[in-house]
């Protein structure tokens, strides 16, 4: 994979309201093992999806990836589909 960590990507949405990281960093699939490396928005982002998840907020999990889709699909396609 690419090394994301530190491109800049799409910014953030407003309606986002997680914890905005000053660096990416490196994510890997739990059930497949597959990784990438993000850049600060995108791991910020996956974070919040991530937490959407477990919370079962779906209105801000299909938010959340819509927006990973469009920012970086080859990361979403790994990460989280």
């Amino acid at each position: 994979m690419k090394d994301m960590s530190t491109k800049t990507s799409k910014p953030l949405p407003k309606w986002f309201d997680g914890t905005v990281y000053k660096e990416g960093g490196t994510v890997s699939n739990p059930y497949t093992g597959e990784w990438a490396d993000l850049s600060a928005e995108e791991l910020s982002m996956y974070d919040v999806i991530k937490g959407a998840e477990f919370t079962r907020n779906y209105k801000i999990l299909q938010k959340g990836l819509d927006w990973f889709r469009r920012a970086n699909a080859e990361a979403y396609m790994t990460l989280l589909d």
